[in-house]
């Protein structure tokens, strides 16, 4: 598999995903961070929907907020 980013879209995606809640204005927020396995960089994201806007873009799926519960688990 290529690791480049390109407009070739992979079966296999890798990331690493830190979610932390932080209090704005006395309210929870969730803030996240993602980082591709071997890239020194991280990508931050000021909420959820950020992240998954970007995991939709990054995946081809760009219907956002649709989700299929039936699906089967990864493995």
């Amino acid at each position: 598999m290529d690791g480049n980013r390109g407009t070739r879209r992979a079966d296999y995606l890798s990331f690493l995903v830190r979610l932390c809640r932080v209090s704005v204005e006395g309210a929870p927020v969730w803030r996240a961070s993602l980082q591709r396995p071997g890239a020194p960089e991280q990508q931050l994201f000021a909420g959820l929907e950020e992240l998954l806007d970007f995991l939709r873009s990054e995946t081809g799926e760009g219907g956002a907020g649709k989700t299929n519960e039936k699906e089967a688990p990864m493995g």
